[in-house]
């Protein structure tokens, strides 16, 4: 079992200098009418944006993600979100670590903190309310009484909404790099890895396991983002709701081990996946998750299909 010791930082930043939040990410694509099918069918709100468009979950105003046309398919940049009473404190820690601050790219101007990380990616900080967790959303399953049905016929079932970005997974040519940048120079927390091969990071003002994980490729690039959804059913139901509308390729229904969520993975037109996500751990504000380095079969997940031969690949590398 992981062993938990206490500490005492505030979740409004209090002495800790950490990033709270994953605020958004940046892809290019080659095809922005390809990708706005694929994510309003996954269950996405697709909003107009001055350089494409923005992607929101159910109930929330909250852009958790910017699609641009490209001639292939980019990670462009993430963005983080700090606390406002940390801006210049990372400013000052940045420079201390001799990391060169730049401009905002166009169309995505913002007073934050932009930079590169260890791999080459734009980083940006930027002052925002903190949208990971304060506490575990608990994931079930909805039963019923006897005598009661339980499944809704399937041409009444609701339609599978998303409630908020779970987590990105990047790949990165260097795991330990990948590991003492994001620690180092953005604070956050090592919760578990496996080898050279991934690593899972939280953020330590409290989240999930993950808000951010690392997979080992021979260039960066984007393998999944996360979506959270409630109940252990509507992960196998947007299986479904992604296959009725073409999308038939992907991983699941099966349970990681590290993080301990229910997934089904749906693979984009470009190679890479979003992912329904129901029931991760999660790590308090107060406690600190001492980290373990785990064999490879006790990394990947407890039960499910045996997963495509492809679903490492970086197809930005290629």
């Amino acid at each position: 079992m992981t062993a938990i010791r206490r500490r005492q930082p505030g979740n409004d930043g209090g002495d800790f200098l950490g990033i709270h939040s994953v605020n958004h990410f940046v892809m290019a694509v080659p095809d922005l009418h390809e990708a706005e099918r694929f994510h309003t069918a996954f269950g996405l709100d697709v909003v107009d944006h001055r350089a494409g468009y923005a992607v929101r979950t159910d109930g929330s105003d909250h852009d958790w993600g910017y699609f641009v046309e490209g001639g292939r398919k980019q990670l462009q940049h993430l963005s983080f979100g700090v606390f406002e009473q940390d801006l210049q404190r990372f400013k000052h820690h940045l420079e201390s670590l001799g990391i060169k601050l730049l401009a905002p790219p166009k169309g995505f101007e913002s007073n934050g903190l932009w930079f590169r990380d260890q791999d080459g990616n734009l980083i940006e900080l930027v002052v925002t309310s903190k949208t990971s967790p304060d506490f575990k959303a608990h994931g079930g399953h909805v039963s019923t009484p006897p005598g009661i049905v339980g499944a809704p016929l399937r041409s009444k079932a609701a339609k599978v909404r998303p409630t908020r970005l779970a987590h990105i997974l990047i790949f990165t040519r260097d795991i330990q790099k990948a590991i003492d940048f994001y620690v180092g120079a953005l604070g956050m927390g090592l919760s578990d890895r496996s080898g050279d091969n991934i690593a899972f990071m939280h953020g330590r003002h409290g989240s999930d396991h993950h808000m951010l994980a690392f997979v080992r490729s021979s260039a960066p690039g984007l393998h999944h983002t996360s979506w959270d959804v409630p109940l252990i059913d509507q992960v196998g139901q947007g299986a479904t709701q992604m296959a009725d509308k073409g999308f038939v390729r992907g991983w699941g229904l099966g349970r990681h081990v590290l993080g301990s969520n229910f997934f089904h993975y749906v693979r984009d037109p470009w190679g890479s996946y979003a992912e329904y996500s129901c029931d991760i751990d999660y790590i308090p504000v107060d406690m600190d998750w001492q980290s373990q380095d785990h064999d490879p079969e006790d990394s990947f997940y407890m039960w499910g299909p045996t997963p495509p031969e492809d679903f490492a690949r970086n197809y930005e590398a290629e």
